[in-house]
């Protein structure tokens, strides 16, 4: 059966808008992706083939992070506020949003395998290459793809594993070889590789769990208290600096002043001039940046903004208490109420109420509030994100690899930080579905119960009463998100998360007490090392003039 006619043609205009204003979000995208990659990227290092691929990684993780707040939107669009159907959502139609939404997440997550397990690594290895030899480019190209194939042999174990490890598999004990290799095919085949899918996707998801705690955790104190305290004054750092300058100046004088008589000088005193005139160098080009930055219109105008600085450093670190401790009531009722880590430390309902999923509910009600809020949130997240490893820089364990400086950054240190956003995004639904796991999976959808009123003991009247959707709601009147589905394939997955989720507010708490303890930051933080050259002070006068 069909839908009536005007339902079909208000869904035809519905869908041309949603396809302008999806257009339009598209593209302010990618206009944001170009202008950060340019902001950190270095001038003199920069590569057309690097540059592109870290704009669309990060544009494909933005794009990602939209996915649950929409698939939240749709299923929650089929319903009235009384729990019944709208009148074009019928069965076919229902399926028909649902299969789309699913579509919709086998694209995107393809595309996240496609770049964390062959795009990016690709093109890190040719870059990799290409610094080392400047030789012949099929030579280059070869030996990037030769380093590519252990990624690719990765990413299709973990599909096969997907795919054929069963997860209900019923115990035949008559049963041959090739009926149970008969059954998981079938299986496969009835999950339409969903399960393959969910797998590969669950375990980046624990990897992007490892980076959000040691990026995000971190990020979601530091970003906040950085706008509050802001940073020193360009003046007084210039005055420290010209002091510092004279010091060691006068050290090397003093130095030198041993091998007037023609004496050479100890090798201990030529070991210390060579450090003292390497310190001298780093000074100067200290001083030429403090000097262009108290003369750059950017200073004085981010002076005159000092006061909404702070309000959205204050706003930003209540968010920030708000989320850990709702995850933390979460992780909490987890604990004390779920089966246990066999289960995956997955419950249902909610026994005890955290700040969001109270104020959730509340929003429901003016549309939309509810939307506004989460997209809020996963956005918050994505930003907290961007600057924990803006500060911290790339690490592997104890290893610092790169990192990550305005006009400076190595294309490298880029296409790294595009897969760690890209992972983080896929962490993003899980730690929102900890916070309102009733919310995520039906959003406001409502379903109608029957209440029978009696007197004396007869029922005289049946009414129907409208209920939120949960665990005990009839599949046939409440829609589950497909990013539920996603989620819960795998109980150990879930019981990784739930792991994680511990270590994620223990960690945001450490960054809260360090952040609090360090002064304020540089006005040139990370933008002068010693390793620098002197030509790569004019990679930041962009920004300064």
């Amino acid at each position: 059966p069909l839908a009536p006619v005007s339902a079909c043609a208000a869904c035809e205009r519905c869908s041309g808008c949603c396809s302008g204003c999806s257009w339009r979000r598209y593209r302010a995208i990618l206009i944001f992706c170009w202008v950060y990659v340019r902001k950190y990227q270095s001038r003199r290092e920069s590569e057309v083939i690097s540059t592109i691929t870290a704009i669309f990684a990060l544009a494909v993780a933005l794009i990602s992070s939209a996915l649950l707040p929409v698939d939240i939107f749709l299923v929650s669009y089929m319903k009235n506020q009384n729990g019944t159907f709208k009148d074009w959502a019928d069965a076919n139609v229902s399926r028909q949003i649902e299969d789309t939404v699913l579509y919709g997440y086998y694209t995107l997550y393809s595309i996240i395998l496609f770049c964390v397990f062959l795009w990016i690594p690709f093109v890190y290895f040719y870059y990799e290459e290409k610094e080392e030899d400047d030789g012949n480019t099929c030579s280059q190209v070869k030996t990037a793809f030769k380093y590519t194939l252990g990624f690719i042999t990765i990413c299709a174990v973990l599909l096969l594993i997907g795919a054929f490890v069963p997860l209900d598999i019923p115990n035949k004990k008559n049963s041959t070889e090739w009926e149970k290799v008969k059954l998981l095919f079938e299986e496969f085949g009835s999950s339409h590789g969903l399960t393959a899918l969910s797998f590969s996707i669950s375990s980046l998801t624990v990897i992007g769990m490892l980076a959000a705690i040691t990026y995000t955790a971190y990020g979601m104190s530091a970003l906040p208290l950085n706008l509050i305290k802001g940073t020193t004054s360009a003046a007084y750092e210039r005055l420290e600096n010209t002091e510092d300058i004279e010091e060691v100046e006068q050290h090397l004088l003093r130095i030198k002043s041993k091998c007037r008589d023609g004496r050479p000088l100890s090798s201990r005193d030529r070991r210390t001039v060579q450090q003292l005139e390497e310190r001298l160098r780093t000074l100067r080009r200290r001083e030429r940046h403090l000097e262009s930055i108290e003369k750059s219109w950017w200073t004085k105008f981010c002076e005159a903004i000092r006061p909404l600085k702070i309000v959205w450093g204050v706003f930003f670190i209540i968010v920030a208490l708000l989320f850990t401790v709702s995850l933390f009531l979460s992780n909490l009722d987890k604990a004390l109420h779920s089966a246990g880590f066999d289960s995956g430390f997955i419950i249902l309902g909610t026994n005890l109420t955290n700040p969001l999923n109270m104020l959730l509910p509340v929003l429901q009600t003016v549309f939309p509030l509810d939307y506004i809020l989460i997209t809020t949130i996963v956005m918050y997240f994505i930003f907290t994100s961007m600057a924990g490893i803006r500060n911290m820089g790339i690490w592997f364990f104890w290893i610092r690899l790169y990192k990550i400086r305005r006009g400076k950054t190595r294309p490298q240190a880029l296409l790294f930080l595009c897969m760690i956003l890209l992972l983080i995004v896929l962490h993003t639904s899980y730690m929102i579905y900890s916070l309102a796991p009733q919310y995520v999976m039906y959003g406001s959808q409502k379903y109608l119960v029957q209440s029978n009123k009696t007197i004396d003991g007869q029922p005289r009247n049946v009414t129907f009463v409208s209920k939120d959707c949960d665990a005990d709601a009839p599949e046939d009147q409440c829609i589950v998100t497909r990013t539920y589905l996603f989620l819960h394939k795998f109980w150990f997955f879930s019981a990784a998360y739930y792991f994680g989720n511990w270590a994620f507010i223990a960690v945001f708490l450490i960054g809260l007490i360090v952040s609090c303890c360090k002064g304020k930051k540089s006005v040139i933080e990370g933008e002068v090392d010693e390793d620098d050259s002197d030509m790569s002070d004019d990679e930041l006068s962009v920004y300064y003039h």
